[in-house]
């Protein structure tokens, strides 16, 4: 069974701008930016019609929670979109494109097993890909900054072994523990692991923040640990991670998952969307084609979130307001 966990649709752009004005106050008056932001969604509208819902999949990481609000509040205050965001995990928003429940998924790390069933020609032809959204996607092993000082050679993946019994904990049986993420991501490490012949377990932390934490109490305590982590990402900045060397990436080494013995790509992430609302008449489907913003960019989003405490609306908010120029450029 599919289950679709949804934060509810947003409130009218009107009670939602004035909302917002309020949160923001400092720069002008809650009238002055009401009608700033209803000028802006009604000319929206006299150009190419009205934007309706916008159904927007959010996927368990930060840094896709700063994306897809960033694109929500501005279809939301400056589109007139009413706006669902909705917490589900990869696959399980790309079931949804067929039935309308999603629309949008704003960051796709690569998954050709789905594109086979839900693009057009193998598949049903529900989804498609909407292009780049300026983010490019590193994954990888990487060890606390302490560790890869004080043991530089543990940088190398035919080191590892030396070092398993560091890695041991109650949870590994007797083997060096790999601490995976969200088993939901896109990850091969359990392969990995024995394609490598590697006295290694995997243990999965089972979400972005729980791995977070490992690697910052890691680093505080100097204790042993790799892990699957990736950029962008706003911890980094606090705790810039070290990349152990894998078996380098060639095309085709992850074709069969049970035989990946390679690092991860990088990846240029991209947009999927519903088939169906791609061809509607949605001003949402013009700021969704053109958004694209940086690894730095969204690292400043995530950071508010995760780092500052701000909720993803406040976030989504505050960067706006910093860059309506590239707001701007999106909106066409």
């Amino acid at each position: 069974m599919r289950i679709v966990t949804s934060r509810g649709a947003r409130l009218g752009a009107l009670a939602t701008v004035a909302t917002l004005a309020l949160s923001a106050c400092g720069g002008g008056s809650i009238e002055a930016e009401t009608e700033a932001n209803e000028s802006q969604a009604a000319e929206a509208a006299e150009a190419g019609g009205e934007c309706g819902e916008l159904n927007m999949a959010v996927n368990p990481w930060v840094g896709y929670e700063a994306s897809a609000y960033v694109v929500g509040t501005v279809a939301q205050d400056q589109l007139g979109c009413t706006v669902n965001y909705k917490d589900l995990k990869e696959d399980v928003s790309w079931q949804g494109f067929g039935t309308g429940e999603v629309d949008v998924v704003i960051e796709d790390w690569g998954h050709p097993d789905l594109e086979k069933k839900f693009f057009e020609g193998e598949g049903d032809g529900t989804a498609m890909d909407m292009g780049p959204q300026g983010n490019v996607g590193i994954i990888g092993w990487y060890v606390p900054p302490w560790l890869a000082e004080e043991h530089p050679d543990i940088l190398e993946w035919e080191n590892l072994n030396k070092y398993a019994a560091d890695f041991a904990t109650s949870e590994s049986g007797g083997q060096g523990q790999f601490l995976g993420a969200d088993p939901s991501y896109v990850q091969f490490d359990e392969a990995i692991v024995s394609n490598l012949d590697l006295d290694f377990k995997v243990v999965f932390s089972g979400s972005e923040a729980a791995s977070i934490e490992a690697f910052r109490k890691a680093e505080e305590n100097k204790e042993f640990l790799i892990g699957y982590f990736y950029e962008p990402q706003y911890f980094m900045a606090e705790v810039p991670l070290a990349k152990v060397a894998l078996p380098p990436y060639e095309e085709g080494c992850q074709a069969d998952p049970q035989d990946v013995a390679c690092d991860y790509p990088e990846t240029e992430l991209k947009k999927i969307v519903g088939t169906d609302w791609a061809a509607s008449d949605s001003t949402a489907v013009g700021l969704v084609e053109n958004f694209e913003w940086t690894n730095e960019d969204q690292n400043v989003v995530a950071g508010y979130i995760a780092g500052d405490g701000m909720s993803p609306e406040e976030a989504a908010t505050t960067w706006i307001e910093d860059n309506q120029d590239k707001v701007d450029a999106w909106l066409g």
